[in-house]
């Protein structure tokens, strides 16, 4: 890979993790019900997913995914009831004046990881993303490399979303203003979903 190559990638990987999606809205749930730390547990499930597909992808796993409709059908339902499920939870739930009760790190990686395992775009953008910046013949462990590195500006991303929402916890928990994000936040999660349900 040339040094054009190389910072045309990163600067692509940059573009994609600044596009808000399902990443940036879950992101923003956690912040408000659990602060730093959950982001910081929500942000390390997010990028294991990412990773999975991307690594996936690099090793040409996906391709068997995309191959079966069978198979994408299955994920791309879990990944619709996944994105329901939260969505409903943030808009419908219970938001109590009280501060409620922090969610531990281990659920903050759960929702994280789980939100992006189950995002079959995801995996069919990996394999049309990755490729793309590689010499045809390359070896695996360029793409590996590439995959790494994709992740790891994904997590830079998000850690600066963090950072700055680090600045404004306080306003964020507030409990009106807590309530109106949150609910705000599952109606997007929603909107996601039944986006992904309909596309094909």
């Amino acid at each position: 890979m040339t040094w054009s190559g190389f910072l045309a990638f990163l600067l692509a990987s940059l573009i994609l993790a600044m596009v808000p999606g399902v990443g940036t809205a879950m992101l923003l749930r956690q912040s408000i019900r659990g602060g730093r730390r959950a982001a910081l547990a929500t942000v390390a499930g997010m990028e294991v997913g990412v990773a999975v597909w991307a690594v996936a992808a690099a090793l040409g796993l996906s391709v068997l995914l995309v191959a079966s409709e069978v198979a994408y059908q299955a994920l791309r339902i879990g990944g619709v009831a996944v994105l329901l499920w939260f969505g409903v939870k943030a808009l419908f739930g219970k938001h109590k004046d009280v501060e409620p009760e922090p969610p531990t790190s281990g659920s903050g990686f759960r929702a994280g990881l789980v939100v992006n395992v189950a995002n079959p775009k995801l995996a069919v953008f990996a394999i049309s993303f990755l490729p793309q910046f590689v010499e045809p013949g390359a070896g695996k462990w360029v793409l590996v490399t590439l995959a790494g590195l994709w992740v790891l500006v994904d997590t830079l991303w998000y850690l600066l979303i963090i950072a700055l929402l680090t600045k404004i916890v306080g306003w964020l928990r507030r409990a009106t203003v807590r309530t109106r994000l949150e609910r705000v936040s599952g109606a997007v999660l929603i909107g996601l979903g039944i986006k992904l349900a309909v596309q094909s």
